[in-house]
């Protein structure tokens, strides 16, 4: 028997599995609507005007201003201080006092292993039991089970609608929930339902947490991304925020900056006081150094100068509203090619829904035979990446679904 002979091969990620069976396709037609990345007109991987720039004059202050020496534990100072604001408002108040507690994370997903890691380890047991909307995000329960949470599920998605069933998810909290459990939150454009709450909603759901003792984790991969306003996209953070919640929230900048490999996110956490931010500062440390030891510098380098210079940031906007409005004009199309043709289903959804993403409805035998039979690659449960869609391939689009919904109602 050899040092590995008793392993078993893993089960292959299904979104990554999709990726690599386009990949292996050799037909002109195929279209990869699994990949959670922005893609152009043209359907190529997007690189953001004002990065090139930025990247410019990072290569002209390397060797002299910037080094590669390595990065403090929690990440450059000037850095918490601009995600803070681009999270919580520039005239807020927990900003403003000290009260929140900032690491730089691996993306999105770093930020939420050391929060997972972190309510372990220092928190009552009551937060080891996390409230997730059902769906999720694929990777949101490995992240959280890893870490020694319980992982519980609240109805999110109401598949005879394709929107949000907010009584579901209201009842869920009122009843079931414990005092003192954490609940994930995302912050907008949830993935992978495209699914979000109204701002009346929000408010209800906020009231709810509030007289349970629950704790929000507010997860934000798509901040600005969503309406193509940063602002706008904030409204549930701050809403949470002002409340005086005591909170967790993950910031990622892989969609919205298009930095997906550069791994650059946030974990803030906002606290009663500066004085508990700095304690919680302390043990987040403890956390990252034998995780990860300190985070990578490029990423940060290219978000503080972004955020940091006012003519980058307004730059940034407009390029982030365009991404934005090009996503909000697939949707339009594909669900008016889907109406005009008379594809059996109503389809308003797909304009109701948010974001990069669209739960289509599609059973998983339509999305097999759209695979199989069309070379469409998409996940089994009906979600599609909006990104993937163009004004070239939206036709071919349409008519394969058209096909599919007849061929297997």
């Amino acid at each position: 028997m050899g040092l590995f002979s008793g392993l078993t091969m893993a089960p292959t990620d299904p979104i990554l599995g999709t990726s690599l069976a386009f990949q292996a396709d050799t037909d002109p037609r195929k279209v990869n609507l699994g990949v959670g990345a922005y893609r152009t007109e043209d359907g190529k991987p997007y690189v953001l005007n004002v990065v090139l720039e930025t990247e410019a004059e990072i290569l002209k202050e390397t060797g002299t201003t910037i080094n590669k020496e390595y990065s403090t534990i929690d990440g450059p100072a000037d850095l918490k201080t601009l995600t803070q604001k681009l999270a919580f408002g520039d005239d807020s108040e927990a900003v403003a006092s000290g009260r929140i507690a900032s690491v730089q994370g691996l993306s999105g997903t770093g930020s939420l292993r050391v929060c997972a890691e972190f309510t372990k380890t220092f928190l009552s047991p009551e937060a080891d039991e996390i409230w997730i909307s059902k769906p999720t995000w694929g990777n949101h329960i490995a992240i959280f089970q890893v870490a020694g949470l319980i992982v519980k599920e609240y109805p999110y998605y109401a598949a005879e609608t394709r929107g949000f069933d907010f009584e579901g998810m209201l009842k869920a909290l009122k009843e079931d929930a414990k005092p003192g459990s954490m609940v994930l939150l995302h912050a907008c454009a949830h993935n992978p339902t495209g699914v979000d709450p109204t701002e009346e909603q929000w408010k209800a759901i906020a009231a709810v947490m509030q007289e349970k003792k629950l704790i929000p984790l507010i997860d934000s991969a798509y901040q600005g991304y969503a309406s193509g306003s940063l602002d706008t996209d904030a409204f549930a953070t701050r809403l949470f925020a002002n409340m005086g919640f005591e909170m967790f929230m993950c910031q990622s900048f892989a969609k919205n900056l298009g930095l997906y490999g550069e791994r650059i996110g946030m974990l803030h956490v906002v606290c009663n006081s500066a004085d508990e931010a700095k304690v919680v500062l302390s043990q987040l440390k403890m956390v990252v150094r034998p995780m990860y030891s300190s985070p990578p510098i490029h990423g940060a380098l290219l978000v503080k100068k972004i955020l940091g210079d006012p003519a980058k940031l307004a730059a940034w906007k407009k390029e982030l509203s365009g991404m934005a409005d090009r996503i909000l004009e697939v949707r339009s199309l594909l669900r008016t090619g889907l109406e005009a043709k008379g594809t059996p289903g109503t389809w308003n959804h797909i304009t109701d829904q948010i974001g990069m993403f669209s739960f289509t409805g599609l059973t998983p035998m339509q999305c097999e035979r759209l695979i199989s039979e069309h070379h469409i690659y998409l996940l089994k449960s009906g979600r599609i990446s909006l990104a993937g869609l163009n004004k070239a391939n939206i036709p071919y689009m349409i008519d394969c679904v058209d096909e599919v919904v007849r061929a297997c109602p």
